[in-house]
């Protein structure tokens, strides 16, 4: 079995050439066609029956598609894949397949706040129960879990990228029966993989780091063939999340650059929030990296942190200020992005919880994107240097 701490090869996955591929293409074609035809009655019969596995509409299987969940499944060490047309459609099909009403979930606190939402509507609807634990405190997940059909996880977390040890999480999983489901979109499979740590599914926002060109909104789940056959077979025909062949194409031509992305969003944002913490208008920079040491199965970190401005400066005048860095949601392209916490807070989105979501008011979520690191440290120090009041 391969290990997390083991180093990431691409060699096996990321090849010039697919001699598979039509007309010997170096890219996979597209496959944009909403159904397919059998050639006979028997192999009609075959198929429905579930006797031949082949492609028969593309809601549930497309060839196109196949080959980004084969990548992920492979990028993962899982045995299969499975994707969605969102990130909150891979969430809620997984979820949604293992509970049923009168359930309790166990959840990390400070999870990403749609996840938080499904869970405090459509899931309270259903009356299914959600406890939420600080994640670094083993012996709090250890008493929660007992009773609970699933634990999950997202580490690191939304907006305090608190960091855990997946893997002794996991172990307490499986000593007390619950499926464990970790979202891995802020890692990737270059930095962490969560099956390899006991996890059993891993779920990520195909949009951020393995589109890596916010050109795509896309999901995926992956682990053991069993449980993929069970999200495959119970929600994703029913909810209809899925996954489209061009957004597939998009996603595959994304992932072969990821390992040369993910380093690069590593130095830089690094070393900015480096230069954040020494700085004595920032009160505190969460960035994993900045503690003692990064906890088992995290070989890496990404382009997204958090910060937290001392009173002084003028956060509204900041964001305006700022040039490389845009106003915007989401993160993992190549662009480099701000979302002030006290925007944040203001949503009418319910339900709304600051303490869960850990986000203060005169917080600041960077991504750090692809333009340089001096040049968008230089955009930073203007803009502050515009915002200061004092």
């Amino acid at each position: 079995m391969i290990n997390g701490s083991e180093p990431f090869d691409y060699a096996s996955l990321v090849v010039a050439h697919d001699e598979s591929n039509a007309f010997d293409a170096v890219v996979p074609p597209i496959v944009q066609t909403s159904l397919f035809t059998f050639s006979s009655y028997d192999e009609m019969v075959e198929t429905y029956r579930g006797e031949k596995v082949r492609p028969v509409y593309s809601r549930g299987l497309n060839p196109t598609v196949r080959v980004f969940e084969e990548m992920l499944a492979k990028l993962e060490c899982g045995e299969d894949a499975l994707g969605f047309g969102s990130g909150m459609a891979a969430i809620s099909s997984t979820v949604l397949t293992f509970v049923e009403p009168g359930d309790r979930i166990v959840a990390v606190r400070h999870v990403y706040p749609d996840a938080f939402r499904l869970f405090g509507t459509l899931l309270k609807r259903m009356k299914v129960e959600v406890t939420y634990v600080d994640g670094l405190d083993e012996d709090a997940v250890a008493k929660a879990l007992p009773g609970a059909k699933l634990f999950y996880m997202e580490s690191p977390t939304s907006w305090t990228m608190e960091a855990h040890d997946v893997g002794a999480l996991a172990r307490l999983a499986k000593e007390h029966g619950v499926i464990s489901v970790i979202d891995n979109s802020w890692a990737s499979p270059v930095f962490q993989r969560p099956l390899t740590l006991g996890v059993d599914l891993v779920l990520h926002s195909a949009s951020k780091y393995l589109g890596g060109h916010s050109d795509v909104v896309a999901g995926v789940v992956a682990g053991p063939k069993h449980l993929i056959d069970r999200i495959r077979g119970e929600t994703l025909p029913y909810l209809g999340g899925k996954l489209s062949p061009f957004d597939a194409w998009l996603l595959v031509r994304g992932m072969r650059t990821l390992p040369v992305r993910m380093k690069a969003h590593e130095a830089s944002g690094l070393e900015i929030a480096k230069r954040l913490q020494s700085l004595a208008i920032v009160e505190r920079v969460h960035h994993p990296a900045l503690a003692n040491q990064l906890p088992p199965g995290l070989s890496g970190t990404s382009g997204l942190f958090s910060f937290i401005f001392r009173e002084g400066i003028d956060i509204r005048a900041f964001a305006d200020n700022l040039k490389l860095f845009k106003l915007g949601v989401s993160w993992g392209g190549h662009e480099s992005l701000i979302v002030p916490g006290e925007v944040v807070l203001q949503q009418k989105a319910q339900p709304n919880s600051a303490h869960t979501f850990g986000i203060s008011a005169r917080s600041v979520r960077l991504h750090v994107g692809l333009e340089g690191t001096e040049a968008l440290w230089s955009d930073l120090e203007a803009a502050m240097a515009a915002a200061t009041t004092t």
